[in-house]
């Protein structure tokens, strides 16, 4: 397994154990390195000290707050060491609740919570007791400079904990949604109805994207001196005057289609570009190499 991101004590009651996290879940991208467009040569980055008009070192920086236009108070590395709650080291549980009452909206970023050797029995003895209760641990944790509230829940043969976004945090949106006075018991009817032909099992493994698999397509077609057919857009669409028809239409072209995962994989190969052979001119050239 990877190195962990958080090591320290899981308290339960009485029981404390240690423990280790690990990133559950980490996106994977195509990446650019940024180029001098005239020679390909890397471009380098460097800090810049404008009064002085000259380059310096990361060791010349400091991290400042500012309090008024032009003034700042300077805090230094061990200042933040000092100021570490005890969470920086001990994870409390502090109460459990039923997941169903914590909205996803409040989700950050998940990880795997596994116990040291010496503790696998009281992990065992927690992860068991959630499952048959049917409840999650709320606790606080603090990493990278700032404290989390987190929600424990079991995950396969163990527990996976997911930070959370505090309520201050979470943006209101006045104006969202819309009121369902005006809808009629026949569209509503006939809106399970679509569901329902929609409806499949949950499986991760059908989905990927799209986006990043033309990227790969992009760069294998410059390395090969081949050319992409743009993928076509929909066109938009204006809201339907008459809802229950095309309700109606669109459960009646859902018959005979197919269903699950080739539903799935056709809609994503649309999303797909294509290649073409040759491009005018032959095979492009790599930009080259830095020295």
């Amino acid at each position: 397994m990877a190195a962990s991101v958080w090591t320290g004590y899981l308290t339960f009651g009485l029981i404390s154990m240690p423990v280790r996290l690990f990133s559950g879940a980490r996106g994977t991208r195509v990446s650019f390195h940024m180029l001098h467009r005239d020679d390909h040569v890397r471009v380098k980055q460097q800090l810049v000290c404008p009064a002085e008009d000259r380059p310096i070192e990361r060791s010349e920086v400091v991290k400042g707050y500012e309090f008024r236009k032009g003034e700042y108070v300077i805090i230094e590395p061990e200042e933040i060491k000092k100021i570490e709650p005890r969470t920086a080291k001990a994870m409390e549980i502090l109460e459990f609740v039923k997941q169903e009452e914590i909205d996803p909206v409040y989700f950050e970023s998940s990880y795997y919570l596994a116990p040291e050797e010496a503790a696998r029995k009281p992990y065992a003895l927690l992860v068991k007791a959630m499952k048959e209760t049917g409840y999650v641990g709320v606790a606080k944790l603090a990493m990278h400079n700032r404290e989390y509230t987190a929600f424990l829940r079991p995950y396969e043969k163990g527990l996976m904990l997911h930070t959370m976004y505090y309520e201050d945090e979470i943006r209101e949106a006045p104006d969202f949604g819309t009121e369902h006075a005006s809808l009629k018991e026949g569209e509503v009817k006939v809106a399970h109805q679509l569901i329902e032909a929609l409806a499949a099992e949950w499986d991760p493994s059908k989905y990927y994207d799209t986006f990043e698999e033309n990227l790969k397509k992009l760069i294998k077609a410059h390395m090969e001196g081949k050319e992409v057919v743009a993928v076509e857009k929909p066109r938009p669409t204006a809201a339907p005057t008459d809802l229950m028809a095309a309700l109606k239409a669109s459960l009646a072209q859902m018959e005979g289609k197919k269903k699950g995962p080739q539903r799935v994989e056709a809609a994503q190969r649309e999303s797909e570009i294509e290649v073409r052979g040759k491009a005018h001119g032959g095979r492009k050239k790599p930009g080259k190499r830095a020295a």
